[in-house]
């Protein structure tokens, strides 16, 4: 029956999964390759298992990489690789001294004395010295910082080179005249292994015959292939794709364009023989599939950009609470594709990213870097802190891209420890705001300019090195977003991967259109604790398949915190669309485009300076999430709250928000202690929080049979309680502690939270919603989430 005019044939729909499975593939070989600073296209793809023979050609075109290598026992590589494996002896001394001509001799001495301990380790082993291969290398860090790189130890101006180099690739900038530290000399030796030893053989000279003929459909088309059988080959033979060899336990697939040959060890190696076309084979038109593929390679970017950013990072609240947001855009700041990290941030860092391009017009430079939290200009509340990059061409005359960073800092000053006061009135009172800082000036990171900033303030920030630290974390998490965008563009072409962004977001807008085709007019009024109101209306019209979604009746701009600003509403309007879209695609702007939102001006969903409003960002977007909901009839209300918890003194401050079960919907129950809706962060590990804070906890559990009871019934919440070891100020910013979260269709609302203090006289103190309170050592907090709400009638 094929072809017919709108059907596509059965082999191109199977090459389409096959397509999006390699570049699956692709991006797991890149989260242990790329992510760690390795150009793989500069390397050979080695296969092994019984099925990697087979895709090897594809994912080393999707990967850049021209060679793979197939050894004989490929389908037990691990175990032979481990019988292949060197021994090693590994040594480290701390030195931590500046790095200079007078302490190379020390250095020197050091290394020979840790060298001698593992030469006799690998001797114990009976690896000969004659065998021993030594490494010598000083890591290093720029003083006042972290994080420290290994470079080989040799005469000074090369490892001061080396260095420098290398925190450029990491980091993205260097610094000018700070002094290097060595922070430690490591000696390791490696020799030995087991000995085994592939036997090189003849090489034979005549042709490869196969035994047979067959067809199979690649890059489009069909192609007539030859069939080879393993034990006929001989080393030194050779021969072009297309082909196939056949093993007793694999088939190896030789794609067109590429040629194997049998080496010596009777390896096999294919070579890719013409470079790949990616202009002429993928094209600019929309094709379904490479939508597919330029959906996961764009996520993937931001991801890896996540995944640099927690490494580097030196706040619990960003490398263990994950509390931190990267994401891709277009030349006009458009977002193009996120990872899947704050809803919250995602939905509102392209109005950073706007800003940073309109303050900055015709004067932004090649290693430029910006940041700002301003929240009346782009900005959420202040602890989050957007870092935002330009990508330029190569001839560095054109910004291509953009990419950020948004991480919630765990103080970012203000009148109480953690910068989440619920006694705030104004924004000046909730610590430093920055708008439009310029942080790296064409390489060279501004660290006076920047601390100056941080601590020229009526309440500063308390920790100026870990502020500092997590900044320089986010840099980093965008250069590696730039590299992976110029490599993108290297692999697919310029005019490609710009046609594929606008792709992604027309396919999101349409998205979006589908699940306005099934709606109806309709409201929905949120209460709150504090006596506001949020009240949503939602236009559809049909024809232009379009929707209004009017926060008018929304009551006005509050003297608490629990102003949004105009970016965090628009993120939650963006999510809740998003989360309505079946199919998989990224959270992008194009979502937005049917979408028309109205914000009375002045109000708690629009607020104006000065107002404070750090609950905005994480209170009022989840209550915003809670209406749009109801209205659309999608789900109930969720637990409403983030229950930010803060904590701290001037020598440690930490923030926390606490999970509660997730609301039931129609056809679906909630789940039991989950983060929902805007925030997506987890909770600290009880060892490390234990470890890098004077506290200790006592008790986390479910709270069974606390959700909100329906027909279809809500996830249950939680409980915590922290015992401090020293006295802290301690404050909590929290919703649904006088009306529970509604329930709907019928279904029972969820229950009430609270949180209280167990003083030392066992007295036990209740706590405000948002309250703030000294606590002393052996004291204790404990926090009971509220619950999400049931949907329909018990049955």
């Amino acid at each position: 029956m094929f072809p017919q005019d709108g059907l596509v044939p059965p082999e191109q729909v199977a090459e389409g999964f096959l397509f999006i499975a390699v570049e699956n593939m692709a991006n797991a070989i890149k989260k242990i390759s790329v992510q760690r600073g390795y150009d793989v296209s500069e390397y050979a793809l080695s296969c092994f298992g019984g099925a990697g023979e087979q895709h090897a050609c594809l994912v080393a075109d999707s990967l850049g990489m021209k060679t793979v290598l197939v050894h004989p026992f490929s389908g037990i590589l691990s175990a032979y690789g481990m019988g292949m494996a060197d021994i090693r002896a590994n040594r480290q001394q701390s030195i931590a001294k500046t790095l200079n001509a007078d302490i190379l001799h020390e250095l020197s001495t050091q290394a020979a004395t840790l060298e001698k301990t593992c030469r006799e380790e690998l001797s114990q082993q009976g690896v000969s010295n004659s065998e021993t291969t030594i490494y010598a290398r000083a890591h290093l860090r720029y003083d006042g910082t972290d994080t420290a790189l290994p470079v080989t130890l040799e005469e000074l101006d090369s490892m001061y080179s080396n260095f420098a180099n290398a925190h450029k690739k990491q980091f993205g900038f260097v610094f000018e005249d700070k002094p290097v530290v060595v922070e430690a000399l490591e000696v390791e030796a490696v020799g030995g292994g087991s000995g085994l030893v592939e036997p090189r053989l003849a090489l034979d000279t005549s042709q490869a015959r196969p035994f047979s003929q067959t067809r199979f459909f690649s890059n489009g088309s069909w192609h007539d292939v030859a069939v080879y059988k393993r034990e006929m080959l001989k080393p030194g033979q050779s021969f072009a794709g297309p082909a196939l060899i056949i093993e007793a336990h694999q088939t190896i697939v030789i794609e067109p364009e590429w040629a194997a040959r049998i080496t010596d060890l009777d390896h096999i190696v294919l070579n890719r023989t013409v470079p790949a076309k990616r202009d002429a084979a993928i094209g600019t038109k929309a094709d379904p599939i490479m939508l597919e593929v330029f959906n996961n390679l764009f996520m993937s970017i931001a991801e890896q950009m996540g995944v640099t950013l927690q490494n580097t990072a030196y706040s619990v609240n960003i490398k263990e609470r994950l509390d931190f947001s990267c994401a891709v855009f277009d030349h006009n700041g458009r977002l193009i594709a996120n990872a899947p990290h704050m809803p919250v941030h995602l939905g509102s860092m392209d109005r950073s990213v706007e800003t940073i391009i309109r303050l900055n017009s015709g004067n932004v430079k090649p290693g430029n870097v910006y940041a700002l939290n301003a929240p009346y200009n782009g900005g959420t509340h202040l602890p989050d802190l957007t870092v935002v990059t330009p990508v330029f061409d190569e001839s560095n005359t054109e910004i291509r891209f953009w990419v950020a960073s948004r991480g919630h800092h765990a103080d970012i000053g203000g009148t109480a420890p953690g910068s989440m006061t619920p006694r705030a009135t104004t924004v000046e009172e909730e610590g430093v705001l920055i708008d439009n800082l310029l942080l790296v000036d064409e390489g060279i990171f501004c660290e006076t300019e920047l601390v100056t900033k941080l601590t020229s303030h009526s309440w500063p920030v308390r920790n100026v090195t870990q502020n500092v630290a997590d900044l320089k974390a986010q840099i980093a998490a965008n250069e590696k977003g730039v590299f992976e965008l110029d490599k993108m563009v290297q692999h697919f072409g310029l005019d490609v991967v710009l046609a594929y962004m606008g792709h992604v977001q027309d396919n999101a807008a349409e998205s979006v259109r589908r699940v306005i085709d099934a709606l109806k007019d309709s409201e929905f009024v949120y209460e709150t604790d504090q006596g506001s109101k949020i009240c949503v209306r939602i236009s559809v019209d049909k024809i232009k398949r379009e929707a209004t979604i009017d926060f008018t009746g929304t009551s006005a701009m509050q003297k608490n915190n629990f102003n949004a600003p105009e970016p965090v509403t628009r993120a939650a309007v963006l999510y809740c669309f998003r989360v309505m879209c079946d199919a998989p695609i990224p959270m992008n702007a194009g979502c937005l485009d049917p979408i028309k939102i109205i914000l009375p001006k002045a109000s708690m969903l629009s607020p104006v300076y000065p107002a404070a409003v750090v609950a905005g960002n994480v209170e009022t977007s989840q209550h915003v999430t809670n209406a749009l909901f109801g209205a659309l009839g999608a789900m109930a209300a969720s637990q409403g709250s983030m229950n930010n918890l803060t904590f701290g003194n001037d020598t440690y401050q930490y923030y926390e928000t606490l999970c509660s079960g997730s609301p039931a919907g129609p056809g679906f129950n909630g789940t039991d202690g989950v983060h929902v809706h805007m925030t997506n962060s987890r909770l600290t590990d009880p060892e490390i929080l234990e470890f890098r804070f004077p506290v200790l906890l006592e008790d986390f559990h479910i709270r069974k049979d606390s959700g909100g009871k329906g027909k279809w019934t809500a996830g249950d919440g939680t409980e915590r309680t922290i015992r401090f070891l020293e006295g802290m100020d301690c404050a909590i910013l929290a919703s649904h502690r006088e009306l529970p979260p509604h329930g709907l269709e019928g279904g029972e609302p969820g229950q009430v939270g609270k949180t209280t203090v167990r003083r030392n006289d066992g007295s036990i103190e209740l706590l405000d919603g948002c309250d703030q309170t000294f606590i002393h050592a052996g004291e204790a907090v404990t926090v009971t989430t509220p619950t999400a709400g049931g949907f329909g009638k018990p049955d």
